[in-house]
């Protein structure tokens, strides 16, 4: 593939020379007159070449940016106003190279090569120390199985970048463990790391709790307040559930990731923010788009990076790791002196099927910890859910294959009423025990007359 390079001047006839000379070398070219414009480009560069001397943003300050973005993002800085303080300081601050104005074409080709020999360099040898010490564990992530060391070597390569990230996976499987990873060990880690579970929040009070609203927008807004946006600004927003985002917020979202840009409610006064977006979702998106419950541009947007988190059922192998890591974990805090797990114990764990995944897991361990007498955890320890009952053959008890006197319907209203009651309401809840986004669910709702 060619490689892309993004170049920033604001003198049109240097900007076009260089474009020129970029493109006969092979090279494919953005170009852009000030830093604001380059930023909104930058994601898909290889490398940048950028003038020390910019209207608004200068130089220094977008390689400052930059550097917060992608930490491994080469940058060569242009300067007509050369001195060795200059190249000191973008040296400083992450800069590549420099070059100094007047420069020749060879010399831009020379240097834009080296820079880019260096970053093949760097990620060559960052591929080989992934795979010479390959982790079994990150940041109490534990994982042995092939998946889980894929898993941590996407993170490795996505962490030091800006780009989005959009988790998958059934609930359990430790979504929010790998957000806070990725923040963890990006250039934004000492930047705020601001979680929003849209499930949690109310669809009426959820635009002004992610955008923040002014005095008077709505009764009882007797002051101005920020939202989790502004509260995350230079820092990471973690959006978990995604799917349960109704669809007037998921324009607002789409336009955030854009344009990086938004307005409180009950405000004109348009507000830049500098946000990276991790979201996380235990919902088919793709079934959601079919339904038209979630906007394709939004889903494209947030799968920039897609990680798809297996299920702890589907990496057995990982199983015995994360119950001595469990163990460890709680039994200081139990009051027990438990120091092992037994081999029939540990046979019990391996062939459970997981429901509830590594999160279960843990419950069980800790409830164990309490149930045990002896200094090792032993299978009767070990309290597991019942597995489900197997469905009956075809043309077994067809007769009952729906409860007496009920059709098909009325079977569905009654699991959805039995839903409703189980979350004392909550719709959300509810879809989530269904299986259904939030919007599906009040579709059926609205069909049974109980909307409102």
């Amino acid at each position: 593939m060619k490689k892309r390079i993004l170049v920033v001047e604001d003198e049109e006839k240097l900007r076009r020379v260089i474009e020129l000379q970029l493109t006969s070398s092979g090279f494919e070219v953005d170009k852009a007159a000030t830093a604001e414009e380059g930023l909104k480009v930058v994601d898909r560069a290889d490398l940048v070449v950028t003038d020390l001397r910019l209207p608004n943003m200068d130089g220094l300050e977008f390689l400052s940016v930059i550097r917060r973005q992608n930490a491994h993002l080469p940058v060569v800085m242009m300067t007509a106003y050369g001195s060795i303080e200059t190249a000191v300081e973008s040296m400083k601050r992450g800069a590549t190279d420099f070059l100094l104005k007047p420069f020749s074409l060879d010399n831009l080709m020379q240097v834009v090569n080296k820079a880019l020999e260096m970053r093949a360099l760097r990620d060559e040898n960052r591929k080989l120390k992934e795979e010479l010490g390959r982790r079994y564990e990150w940041d109490n992530i534990i994982g042995r199985s092939e998946a889980m060391q894929e898993i941590f070597g996407t993170i490795d390569r996505v962490a030091p970048t800006r780009a989005t990230v959009l988790l998958a996976g059934e609930s359990g499987v430790g979504k929010d463990l790998i957000a806070r990873a990725i923040h963890f060990h990006s250039p934004r880690r000492d930047r705020p790391l601001v979680k929003i579970n849209c499930s949690a929040l109310p669809e009426n009070l959820m635009e002004s709790e992610l955008f923040g609203y002014e005095k008077g927008a709505f009764t009882g807004a007797v002051g101005s307040k920020p939202g989790k946006f502004e509260q995350a600004d230079t820092g990471t927003v973690f959006l978990d559930e995604i799917g349960d985002v109704p669809g007037p917020v998921q324009v607002k979202l789409l336009r955030i990731l854009q344009e990086r840009e938004f307005e409180r409610l009950g405000s004109n006064v348009t507000r830049k923010i500098d946000v990276r977006v991790i979201a996380a979702t235990n919902q088919d998106l793709r079934a959601a788009l079919e339904q038209g419950t979630f906007r394709e541009d939004l889903y494209y947007r947030l799968n920039v990076v897609p990680m798809n988190i297996p299920s702890l059922r589907e990496r057995k192998v990982d199983i015995p790791f994360l119950a001595n890591h469990f163990l460890r974990k709680l039994a200081p805090d139990s009051g027990r002196e438990v120091e092992a797990i037994s081999d029939q114990a540990m046979e019990k764990l391996v062939s459970y099927h997981w429901p509830g995944n590594v999160r279960e897991l843990e419950n069980v361990i800790e409830r164990a910890l309490i149930l045990c007498r002896g200094n090792q955890l032993e299978a009767d320890d070990i309290k597991l859910e019942a597995a489900p009952r197997s469905r009956p053959q075809a043309g077994q008890n067809d007769h009952h294959f729906l409860p007496e006197g009920m059709t098909l319907d009325q079977y569905e209203q009654e699991i959805i009423r039995e839903a409703l009651r189980r979350a004392d309401g909550n719709k959300s809840q509810a879809a989530r025990l269904l299986g259904l986004t939030r919007n599906a669910l009040r579709y059926r709702l609205t069909q049974m007359g109980l909307e409102a």
